[in-house]
This record gives structure tokens, sequence and C-alpha cells, in this order.
């Protein structure tokens, strides 16, 4: 799973080399709008002519990748990193099977770190109870629990719940690397 990420990461950051510098940032609206020029993203690639990349950038799925990864200061991720700082790695490694695995699978086990930062934390066994432990006096039995208190709770907290904004990670913000210009492809 996560080296069939890693090969689409990989790909898109192929495709996507260099689209910061053609990322234009409109202020004169109440909320900044983020702009992305294709012409000059295609233009400086010499792919005007090539419909699928054409295709895709007039997307909606590439409307909200902009509109998402477009901000010069937001969270940084595997994706930013590779989009400014592995462009001579993806080049050398184009015609040498052997070492573009090698980068899957490292991509891939980022991938996995970033998902699993603890991965000793979510394998605990929980003990088994002692011998006899259910004879022991000084245990209080578990209370019954009230039904209507339940149903109370559980409707205080959907009533709080729709009323507040989604959760949200709170990820360290930092300065977006631009990476090279598009020049360079």
């Amino acid at each position: 799973d996560k080296e069939v990420r890693a090969i689409f990461l990989r790909l898109f950051a192929q495709l996507f080399q260099g689209y910061r510098s053609c990322l234009q940032l409109i202020r004169i609206h109440a909320e900044p709008v983020i702009h992305f020029h294709k012409a000059a993203f295609l233009g400086q690639r010499g792919l005007i002519e090539n419909d699928f990349l054409t295709k895709v950038l007039n997307g909606m799925a590439f409307a909200g990748f902009v509109s998402e990864r477009g901000p010069p200061f937001r969270a940084c991720d595997l994706f930013d990193e590779l989009v400014a700082f592995e462009v001579e790695r993806i080049k050398a490694e184009e015609g040498n099977p052997p070492k573009i695995i090698k980068h899957v699978r490292e991509l891939a086990e980022q991938l996995f770190k970033n998902e699993n930062p603890n991965p000793h934390i979510a394998f605990q066994k929980v003990p088994r109870p002692t011998e006899g432990s259910h004879l022991r006096v000084h245990i209080l039995p578990f209370p019954r629990i009230n039904e209507c208190r339940v149903q109370e709770l559980l409707q205080e907290g959907l009533t709080r719940s729709q009323g507040a904004p989604p959760a949200t990670r709170g990820d360290k913000k930092c300065v977006v690397p631009a990476g090279p210009p598009v020049g360079m492809f």
C-alpha cells in the first residue's frame, strides 16, 4: 500500500515540478486568492501541446490542489520536500530502475513513519488479570448504567459538536520551499 502511494507521490512530484513558481497571490479581495498561471507553467516546460497535462491542470482536483497547497505559509509535508529538493535525484534515476525502486521504498518507509510515529504504542498488550482477582473484596462492582442519562449525554455532545468548527491537526506551519524554477526542466 505504501509503495503504491510512494509511486504516485513521485509521479505527481515529477508532473508538477516547479508549480510554485507559477502561483500568484492576488490580495485585492478580502481573502487573498491564489491563481495558477497554467500557460506559463506549460510554456516553460515546453508542454503546451500536451493534452494530458492540460486536462489535468484544468480539472477540479488540480484547482483543489492549488487552493490547498498554494499558500506560502502552511504545514509542509513529504510532497513539498520532493518537489523542492529531490529534482536532481529524480532526474538522475530516470533510466535506472533499481535506483527508482530504492527511492520508492524510502518514500514508502517515510509514509509509514508519518502515519505511525510511535509503532510500539499501537501494539501494547493488555495484561491479564491475576488469578483470583475477581474474588477480591476491595474492588467495587461496576455500577449500573443509567440509560436515560447516557442518551442525554450523547444528545448534549451531538448538539455541541454540530455548532463547533471541525477539528484540525496542529501541524507546525512553515514557509513552503519554492524549489527550482520551472525553466530548469
